[in-house]
């Protein structure tokens, strides 16, 4: 019997998974420190973003195959070590995505109110992390910098009217807070321009259609129309949505202003957030922002930084700091142990670009162990384990939990989202 070991339950792990129980004499032991599967399914993805989460049912197909296992509530650097797993696994494949925020780097990123958006996209989703952030709502001004589809998401959920999120499943925390937010103007900031903007047509064209809140670009940031053309459709349709909230401004209660060719130098306030200083920036022919030394200054009570993500390092794993993520050679790290996903390529790409990359690292896994190294596997797991008195959640825990969130909906939502540990143990009698 070959064993291995993946470390993540998001995508990535379970598309390697996925592609690795199709091999004849194997077991695979998936293991999270959360007692909740499919990483950022659950904790990142949108909660108004129900069609997307779907993805999670294939995973789940994967997870009820005979030789996958989830081994949730078991966390990785204290109730075992890397070392240990390795002694355990044929293969140990890192599979733990890129939860932490990109800091940013700029005088006065450290005041309260400036959060990152891995924490606040956590908030309004339920991540026990996050659940007590309780970010500032109370003024009309919130800055978001970036310009991804993340910043996008941030804008469309605090702009939304508590009707807005039927059908969602944002936990009930966010829900009732943005329902008394005093946010009226979000300014969304990027360093270059309207074509080199890293947002989806799909999620652009939502800002058009929500019910108190308005998208705006000044005409003035678009450059000439017939320059589109050099574009992949994409992002020509993307654009074509730029040029639409330039040329039809509607007048509504909430704003959303796209402010290109706009880098935040500094973050100023007393004891907390309450402007940001931004400076005027110009393309070279390279396309590389410069500022232009011209500053202006945005009132804002909050400020989330969308910037980027990085894999968070793991003692004795090697680590390129600069792209923050794990060192390989394309997927192999040492001997024996692997990564895979944005632990492996840094955060790009989409949910479906995991599939070919899980697929890929499933069979450089196979092709490595060849008919294993009869090592202990799922046994010497539970073995020591229990030996530390650390008890996982099983998958038939987790539908146990799943089972009882929805149990608990209101309002017609999917379910109502347990947001602490304890609280998702307690739904196992724990």
């Amino acid at each position: 019997m070959r064993h291995v070991a993946i470390v993540g339950s998001g995508p990535a792990g379970y598309y390697t998974a996925e592609t690795l129980q199709k091999a004849d004499d194997i077991a695979v032991d998936v293991i999270d420190r959360l007692p909740v599967p499919y990483g950022l399914i659950r904790t990142g993805v949108a909660p108004d973003h129900q069609s997307i989460k779907a993805v999670s049912r294939r995973y789940e197909g994967t997870a009820l195959t005979d030789n996958v296992r989830f081994v949730g509530h078991v966390s990785v650097g204290t109730d075992v070590t890397i070392d240990e797993l390795a002694g355990l696994y044929d293969a140990v494949i890192l599979a733990t995505g890129a939860p932490n925020d990109r800091p940013l780097d700029i005088p006065g990123a450290d005041l309260p109110g400036v959060i990152g958006s891995a924490a606040f996209v956590g908030w309004y989703n339920g991540h026990p992390d996050f659940a007590d952030l309780n970010p500032p709502l109370g003024a009309p001004g919130v800055v978001v910098i970036g310009n991804g589809n993340v910043a996008l998401d941030v804008a469309r959920i605090l702009a939304k009217t508590p009707g807005e999120f039927a059908g969602s499943d944002i936990v009930a925390h966010a829900r009732d807070a943005l329902a008394g937010s005093a946010v009226r103007h979000i300014q969304i900031l990027g360093r270059r321009g309207p074509h080199q903007i890293a947002m989806t047509p799909k999620e652009l064209g939502e800002l058009g259609h929500l019910e108190r809140a308005s998208p705006r670009v000044d005409p003035a940031d678009l450059p000439p129309e017939g320059d589109d053309a050099l574009l992949e459709p994409g992002m020509r349709k993307s654009v074509t949505h730029l040029r639409s909230f330039a040329a039809n401004p509607v007048a509504k209660p909430v704003t959303i202003d796209f402010d290109f060719f706009a880098m935040p130098v500094a973050i100023e306030g007393d004891g907390r957030v309450q402007r940001v200083i931004v400076e005027r920036t110009t393309l070279d022919a390279d396309l590389t922002s410069h500022g232009t030394g011209e500053t202006y200054a945005l009132d804002a009570g909050l400020v989330i930084s969308c910037i980027g993500y990085q894999t968070p390092p793991i003692p004795g794993v090697p680590y390129e700091h600069g792209r923050g993520r794990f060192a390989s050679d394309e997927g192999r790290i040492l001997p024996g142990l692997y990564a895979v996903g944005w632990a492996r390529r840094g955060p790009s790409g989409t949910i479906g670009t995991n599939k070919p990359d899980g697929a890929r690292i499933g069979e450089m896994v196979l092709e490595d162990i060849g008919r294993g190294a009869g090592k202990a596997g799922r046994p010497g797991l539970d073995a020591l384990l229990a030996s530390r008195d650390v008890t996982p959640v099983t998958f038939r825990d987790w539908r146990r939990i799943e089972e009882a969130e929805v149990a608990a909906a209101l309002d017609g939502r999917p379910r109502e989202k347990f947001t602490s540990v304890e609280a998702m143990l307690t739904a196992l009698g724990r």
